[in-house]
């Protein structure tokens, strides 16, 4: 059996020490914020980002282009090991594609090399790559997992609160009256991702406590008959970590899952959804429930 490398982008918001630890190469996607592209070898903190968000800053984001990608997957395609790439969904950026087309000219040249479309965002693709590794390091081929994440791509429910809607507005999905009467009656939307792995729209909040138990009463709901694998958890959050805590702990007290990650939502996706956001993933029988 051929080793392999599975590889990913930095969309997955997971800890650094994670990638780290468990030897997985990661790809960039940038974004420029003040006149300044960030990118691998160029990142300014989380905390610094939102502050800069909250004073007015409107950051703009790029994907990975298939050169790119091309001389990343050609760094471990020549140790001799064949590579696995979970990317970013295909329903939020262009990233996917570059780095489909990417590894079908890899192809043709003779490498071995698969990138699966995760239609996972942030902690959704980061849970879905944690299962991933999981399986490998207990020794399932690269055929197994690459079947595993396909089959189970979609069981990885993204459940999310936003602030406001101002950056909905940004992104084309309110109008801005609705943003502007939403954020003055302290409408909280309620977002899910869809089977396309897009981000969509699906409630409204009247206040932050109020969504964040909405947020809970839809795990309930889309666990299904996976409730007994969520043996963890993932919150991802906009500069809120007080309320990422307090929701982890919601989480514990009802359905008793005590594994729990925690981690910033990153710059790219963070420039889209805004400060405050707060998102929960888990494995459910099926999105949108």
């Amino acid at each position: 059996m051929s080793e392999y490398v599975i590889m990913t982008d930095n969309m997955g918001d997971l800890p650094a020490s994670f990638y780290e630890e468990h030897q997985i190469p990661v790809m960039y996607l940038s974004y420029t914020m003040d006149g300044e592209t960030y990118g691998e070898g160029n990142m300014q903190s989380d905390e610094e980002f939102y502050r800069k968000m909250r004073e007015g800053s409107l950051p703009t984001t790029s994907q990975i282009n298939p050169q790119s990608a091309k001389e990343q997957f050609l760094k471990v395609l020549n140790t001799g090991k064949d590579v696995l790439c979970i990317s970013f969904s295909s329903g939020l950026s262009g990233t996917y594609n570059s780095c489909a087309l990417a590894a079908e000219e890899l192809r043709e040249e003779g490498w071995h090399i698969e990138v699966i479309d995760s239609l996972c965002a942030s902690l959704g693709q980061g849970l879905l790559l944690y299962k991933a590794v999981e399986q490998k390091e207990k020794g399932a081929s690269f055929a197994e997992v690459r079947d595993w994440v396909m089959a189970n791509r979609l069981n990885i429910c993204h459940v999310v609160l936003a602030d406001d809607l101002y950056h909905l507005m940004r992104g084309g999905r309110v109008s801005r009256s609705t943003a502007v009467v939403g954020t003055m009656l302290s409408i909280k939307p309620l977002i899910q991702m869809n089977d396309e792995g897009k981000l969509i729209p699906t409630g409204k909040a009247h206040g932050r406590k109020k969504g964040m138990k909405a947020l809970i009463d839809m795990m309930d709901r889309q666990m299904g008959s996976r409730r007994e694998e969520n043996d963890i958890f993932m919150i991802c959050h906009a500069d809120c970590r007080q309320d990422a805590d307090a929701l982890a702990q919601m989480v514990k007290d009802k359905f008793g899952i005590q594994k729990c990650l925690i981690n910033y939502i990153g710059p790219v996706i963070g420039s889209h959804t805004g400060p405050d956001t707060m998102a929960l993933f888990f494995l459910g029988d099926a999105r949108m429930k």
